[in-house]
């Protein structure tokens, strides 16, 4: 073959020496490409505050104005009907399903970053659709195109993160996509806020339009970041695998950390290829649903895994807060500034979510996950409970709101960063792009779901639950709850390559004692001069020009 391909790679089979030191240069990448959090929060959090704006409702539904000085009962026509405030929450939802899901063959086909950055572009086609907007259709449109931009950027630039970051602060990298989130998500209450008593189109179209500044940033900064080298050691293209790793950790091409990494990753990557082969376009996706159900290492499991994951992120109800919150509050009849309610909630989201970045390192995934579960589950049921018992005292209903936060904490510190982590961390590399793809699209399905749905469940032309539906989500946390417990391993400090080694040798209940003594490139064989065997790097260079 030509002479750009690597002749040879040194290889190691101590466990330790499988990657570089961390450096400033690899915490500074990775954290810009959280900045994309930034951008999915804000989409998702300014529509809460944009549906209860005066102006927007009177806009939509063509509703007169409540007269100065009205009461509550008189006021209570004034808001979106059921249907319609389904509509416009849920249809991004769907949009995003579907951009995960085409993110997934993108990503392997031009790559993690350009992915991404496509998904800047479609996102900016959305927001200019939504700004233009007088009328339902065309907001609707706006962001049902808006949402495959979204997809697109939520899948890949958790595993483009994953992928990149040093083993030892995996967690706390990815933890800080879900960290810009909730920036997202206060910018959007911020300038919702400001804008709100707007008696003209500028109170929608001002939070509308600032999206497009958070994709121009995201999309022109991640194009002077280098591609993840697994990406290139999947399309079977080593040099630049080389040429890429030496840059995010660091080092000199030529150094033995980037050489044993990469070494490292090949041979994890040839192991992955022999156990489950691949094929034509669609065995890349019947792939991840390979295996048997009783094995925790089995493609198969590993989707279930993620998908569920996402799945349960979504049950613990929080988006119930961000999305309907200001609504919510409004409804409970007692609150004079539900925005500013809505405010402060998103302000306990941003500041509780940055000691994950210590927790989920020290502690690990595991732990964070159960006993998250479980305060939140505590909390909503005492929301419920205080809701339905005393729900139009003042005094309880303050009760309510502070334990509405002390829900949002534990959410914000445990299931917010840790769902994305973990999904991003347990697939392998053939099937990686598809996997992640797949539960993040299983995130939008169940998000459009109860978007759609909650407007029945809370309106008060419909079901009108109020408080009782924390019943529901208190339900949900305690499944949560059994759920982390019985399935979810611990990742805390292995490479990806360690985690397939790892789910291979034990079950999720005993995996925090489970300990790194192999490397896949000491099992694949090393050469007398300590290299990685040439036919495997031929094989994979051989394979990975059909994918």
């Amino acid at each position: 073959m030509p002479s750009d391909k690597l002749a040879e790679v040194a290889a190691t089979t101590d466990v330790e020496r499988i990657e570089a030191p961390i450096t400033w240069k690899a915490y500074l990448m990775c954290a810009f490409a959280a900045f994309g959090g930034i951008y999915f929060g804000y989409d998702s959090g300014y529509i809460n505050g944009v549906k209860a704006m005066p102006y927007f409702i009177h806009q939509q539904t063509g509703l007169p104005y409540p007269p100065a000085g009205a009461s509550d009962e008189e006021s209570a026509y004034f808001v979106l009907e059921s249907w319609r405030d389904s509509l416009i929450t849920s249809i991004l939802s769907a949009g995003t399903f579907f951009g995960a899901i085409i993110a997934g063959d993108l990503a392997d086909f031009i790559g993690r970053r350009l992915t991404i950055i496509s998904g800047c572009g479609v996102f900016m086609v959305g927001v200019i659709l939504q700004t233009a907007s007088s009328g339902l259709g065309l907001l609707v449109a706006g962001r049902l195109i808006a949402g495959f931009g979204v997809g697109f950027v939520s899948a890949i630039i958790i595993l483009y993160m994953s992928e990149c970051s040093p083993r030892k602060i995996r967690g706390a990298v990815v933890a800080g996509y879900q960290f810009a989130i909730t920036i997202g998500l206060l910018l959007a209450a911020c300038v919702d806020y400001a804008t709100q008593d707007r008696p003209d189109t500028g109170s929608y179209r001002i939070p509308i339009a600032i999206q497009m500044l958070w994709a121009l940033i995201l999309g022109a900064g991640i194009a002077y970041l280098p591609e993840s080298p697994r990406y290139f050691v999947k399309r079977g293209k080593l040099d630049n695998a080389a040429t890429v790793l030496a840059r995010l950790r660091g080092q000199p091409i030529g150094s033995d950390y980037v050489q044993h990494e990469l070494a490292e990753i090949v041979a994890n990557h040839e192991y992955e290829l022999s156990v489950v082969p691949q094929g034509s376009y669609w065995s890349s996706w019947t792939n991840c649903f390979k295996g048997s159900l009783f094995k925790p290492s089995s493609n198969l499991r590993r989707t279930i895994l993620g998908t569920s994951m996402q799945m349960m992120q979504q049950w613990t109800g929080v988006n119930f807060i961000f999305y309907f919150g200001t609504s919510f509050f409004t409804q409970l009849g007692t609150i004079s500034n539900p925005f500013f309610i809505s405010l402060i909630t998103t302000l306990v989201n941003v500041l509780s979510t940055p000691i994950s970045f210590w927790t989920i390192e020290r502690f690990g995934r595991r732990p964070l996950l159960i006993w998250g579960a479980l305060g939140m589950l505590i909390c909503e049921f005492l929301v419920a409970i205080m809701g339905t018992a005393d729900g139009e005292n003042p005094a309880t209903v303050r009760a309510m709101i502070s334990f509405i936060c002390i829900y949002i904490f534990f959410f914000a510190s445990t299931w917010g960063p840790g769902a994305w982590v973990v999904i991003g961390e347990i697939f392998p590399l053939p099937i990686r792009s598809r996997g992640v793809a797949l539960s993040t699209s299983s995130n939008w399905l169940w998000n459009c779901i109860i978007t759609v749905i909650t407007p029945y469940l809370v309106g008060t032309d419909r079901g009108n639950l109020g408080a009782r539906v924390f019943f529901l989500w208190g339900s949900l946390c305690t499944a949560c709850f059994v759920y982390a417990y019985f399935l979810v391993p611990e990742t805390k400090g292995l490479s990806l390559e360690q985690v397939d080694k790892m789910l291979e040798e034990t079950t999720p209940r005993n995996s925090s004692r489970w300990v790194p003594h192999s490397t896949f490139a000491g099992e694949s064989g090393l050469t007398e001069k300590g290299t990685l065997a040439p036919e495997v790097l031929a094989d994979v260079e051989r394979k990975g020009s059909v994918v």
